[in-house]
């Protein structure tokens, strides 16, 4: 059986039993929850690789689970919700979710998620020990703060590299626009965003072949970005 644990709260069974069935296909271990609660619980007992997470619980909004467990731990969570507004998916992402998958949903797109979940925690582990992030061309030397593309160093500005470090530290996570701004300028105000993106389209510029169709960056638009690890950029494109 797949080692991979994964935690799924959800109280629709008719949504649960998609979600366990093609977990089985893929021989992933899972245990079930339906409340917020008895999700906290077990998030702590079994610690698991990935929480699959609605938001509509009967006892908890999925949004304060998500709070009380990024309190203690970074596993990554994939919230599976109704819920389709960007509001909601600010919400939740500011919360400390890792992606946001809107129900009617694919279950080749579910798997999909996952395996980006599960390349993220692989890489971040290998990055924190070597303090080197790769992905395709572009190279971060984060002990000596040099950024490279194609071999080649490229000039960033100190705001271009702190936007560059966060996105990679957390490549395959969505980071809401909010949540860039508190990170990298300590504050979060709506002017500050289209500040944020005229350096998002700068430092495109400069690590982007084709900055109109980039493949490290991604942009969900209304919510923020993500970095894209290439692998899983051609695997969406498969």
């Amino acid at each position: 059986m797949n080692k991979t644990k994964i935690l799924v709260v959800e109280d629709d069974k008719a949504i649960r039993n998609l979600i366990t069935t093609t977990l089985e296909t893929q021989n992933y271990h899972f245990q079930i929850a339906e409340k917020g609660l008895d999700a906290i619980m077990q998030a702590a007992s079994m610690q698991p690789d990935i929480i699959i997470l609605d938001l509509g619980l009967p006892d908890l909004d999925g949004v304060t689970v998500i709070k009380k467990i990024r309190s203690w731990s970074n596993m990554p969570i994939i919230v599976v919700s109704a819920r389709s507004e960007d509001t909601d998916k600010i919400e939740a992402l500011d919360a400390g979710a890792d992606d946001y998958l809107t129900k009617p949903f694919s279950v080749n797109e579910l798997l999909a998620r996952l395996r980006v979940a599960l390349r993220r925690v692989r890489f971040q582990g290998q990055d924190m020990e070597n303090s080197i992030f790769v992905n395709g061309d572009l190279k971060i030397d984060y002990a000596a703060g040099c950024v490279f593309l194609a071999g080649k160093e490229i000039h960033l500005t100190p705001i271009e590299y702190k936007l560059l470090c966060l996105l990679s530290k957390n490549a395959g996570k969505v980071l809401t626009h909010n949540y860039i701004l508190k990170e990298i300028w300590g504050n979060v105000l709506p002017s500050d965003t289209p500040s944020l993106r005229v350096f998002m389209a700068t430092l495109r510029k400069k690590i982007e072949k084709n900055p109109a169709q980039p493949k490290y960056i991604q942009t969900h638009i209304g919510v923020g970005y993500r970095m894209l690890r290439l692998s899983e950029e051609n695997e969406k494109s498969n």
